[in-house]
């Protein structure tokens, strides 16, 4: 397995934070922020999209 490029911790409002990843791939990863051994791994645009929608209110209660 390639190594994991994490991004900087994005946090709502200061009490649940997530980090979004790459591989030399690819791939992309998503992880509560302080547990990356422990991730979920889907496509860029899956996760994407999952993000936007977070972001947009669609989906708030899994932050």
């Amino acid at each position: 397995m390639s190594e994991i490029h994490w991004e900087e911790p994005f946090c709502a409002e200061a009490a649940n934070c997530f980090r979004l990843g790459t591989d030399d791939y690819g791939n992309a990863y998503i992880t509560v922020s302080g547990q990356e051994d422990r991730f979920v791994t889907d496509s860029r645009e899956a996760l994407q999209t999952m993000i936007r929608d977070i972001k947009a209110g669609k989906a708030d209660h899994l932050l």
